[in-house]
């Protein structure tokens, strides 16, 4: 028997040569051509080795500090790798316990918690949020209908608030009020949460808007949302190393990652304090986010996990749109359909520090990047590990695309130029032929997966699937060849699809 191993298409597999005997008769030899290869894939710790295997180089290069990974399958299964320092100026190694500044990954605990309320009725996350204010009210604006605004509204940023986030405090600034962050008391925001458009007409992200759930969850129970958020999710879920409660304040964790800009250094004392807690103030592990996460995965098939029903584990990631960012949820990001499938995900950006969550809507798998680095360095290194970690765990070839044979006229009419095609983010895409395949390409692609392209695959009727982007699209093409309309739709969602002009797209 001969053991060796070989890679190929991202993943490892064994290679065991098992030479089949005969009949053990006197005086015969083994059959030469009885010979067979039985492939038997690796395992997921040697997959996931396989994947992480250039990240320390990939650290260097970028000047990032400290990496956590946490990688889950099958509801479960969490692998953990860590790699780096808390902070460049020492030694300490990052571990799986070492928690980092999540920024708004806050925001689905803070939706979380009015969906707990609202199945209690407590509130009516449809319902008008100014009742449950009472430290503060809600701005006078020209739109229509802001004094009804609802919780829902706010939760999916669909309520016109303005301010996309705030910034970072540390030890000895004067640390800003909730009051004070929506009436803009504060040294880089100096204007007040306001109504942008008339709540539900259109879609924009806003901190402001979850700092406005913050003060009415509070003011609703009398409790600060860091211990709300303790007392319902974090111990219910075993949620160890995750906390709303801010550096400085009793009870904040020891073992924690500082943050750093990027030339690598230290921001001041590298850990910021961020009193907007509903928005972007949370801290945690992988390992704790992924638990977050098969929660709602095992909500979806139909589990209650904690305080995570199937009914919550659905709102939390059901469409509202596909007109928002490929398709949002509340407050899930369901636009993404990286490695051919369909996923949850929510990231999260403060100065010096990023974290991003991806986790499928079936077969309870994911993974959870975080770093310790401004933008530019975790940017290109969270953009290879996700390509690696889909490619080394196999999740790609999970869902298999069948194509449909197309003619070259289709092909031809569909080559080209457009602008805001996928995602309506002044984004530009090109379809092109590359072999035998037309491809779609984009920066969007080369930022998320590190590689400049994604296969297209035609279903039949004008309708392409993308293997890294969850909606279908449509091409109307006149009889002349020419494109005049795109339609994006989804199956199996309550969502409409939408129809674009080409005009909308040139």
């Amino acid at each position: 028997m001969a053991l060796s191993v070989a890679s190929g298409n991202g993943s490892i597999k064994r290679f065991i040569i098992i030479a089949t005997l005969g009949a053990l008769l006197a005086g015969c030899a083994v059959r030469q051509d009885a010979v067979q290869t039985v492939f038997v894939p690796a395992s997921p710790k040697a997959r996931l080795d396989q994947a992480l295997a250039d990240t320390p180089g990939q650290m260097q290069r970028n000047r990032l500090a400290g990496l956590s990974i946490a990688v889950f399958d099958d509801y479960g299964n969490v692998q953990t790798r860590s790699f780096g320092v808390k902070r460049a100026d020492g030694d300490q190694s990052i571990t799986p316990t070492t928690a980092f500044s999540t920024a708004s990954i806050s925001k689905p605990v803070t939706a979380l918690l009015c969906l707990l309320l609202d199945a209690e009725g407590r509130i009516d996350i449809d319902a008008p949020i100014a009742p449950s204010l009472s430290r503060w009210q809600l701005p006078h604006s020209e739109f229509s209908g802001t004094a009804e605004v609802t919780w829902r509204q706010l939760m999916t940023h669909t309520a016109g608030t303005s301010q996309h986030g705030f910034a970072d405090y540390y030890e000895g600034d004067d640390l800003p009020t909730l009051v004070d962050s929506l009436e803009g008391r504060l040294p880089r925001y100096h204007r007040p949460i306001e109504f942008k458009f008339a709540p539900g007409t259109g879609w924009q992200y806003s901190g402001g808007g979850y700092v406005i759930l913050q003060m009415a969850l509070e003011d609703e129970l009398g409790v600060p949302l860091h211990e709300v958020a303790r007392q319902r999710i974090f111990a219910p879920l075993g949620m160890s190393h995750t906390t709303m409660i801010q550096p400085g304040e009793p009870g904040f964790p020891a073992d924690v990652a500082s943050v750093h800009d990027d030339a690598g250094t230290l921001i001041r004392t590298g850990l910021p304090i961020t009193p907007q807690v509903s928005a972007s103030g949370m801290w945690s592990t992988p390992t704790d986010l992924a638990t977050f996460a098969i929660a709602i995965q095992r909500g979806l098939r139909g589990d209650t996990v904690g305080p995570v029903t199937p009914e919550i584990a659905r709102t939390m990631t059901d469409i509202i749109s596909l007109e928002y960012v490929g398709g949002m949820g509340t407050p899930f990001f369901r636009g993404f359909g990286l490695g051919n499938t369909e996923w949850f995900r929510h990231d999260g950006s403060n100065t010096g520090v990023n974290s991003d969550l991806f986790a499928s809507m079936d077969g309870g798998y994911g993974l959870v990047l975080m770093g310790n680095g401004d933008d530019d360095n975790t940017g290109p290194v969270f953009a290879d590990l996700r390509r690696e970690i889909i490619g080394a765990m196999g999740w790609r070839d999970r869902h298999p695309i069948a194509d449909a044979p197309i003619d070259d006229a289709l092909r031809t009419a569909v080559a080209g130029d457009y602008h805001g095609l996928l995602y309506d983010l002044g984004l530009d895409y090109r379809i092109e032929q590359r072999g035998n395949r037309l491809v779609i390409a984009s920066e969007f692609f080369t930022q998320f997966l590190g590689t400049d392209a994604s296969p297209m695959h035609y279903l039949g009727d004008g309708t392409f699937r993308i293997e890294d982007y969850p909606n279908l699209l449509t091409f109307e093409v006149t009889s002349q060849g020419n494109v005049i309309a795109v339609t994006v739709s989804r199956p199996g969602i309550k969502a409409p699809a939408f129809r674009r002009s080409i005009e909308e797209l040139r």
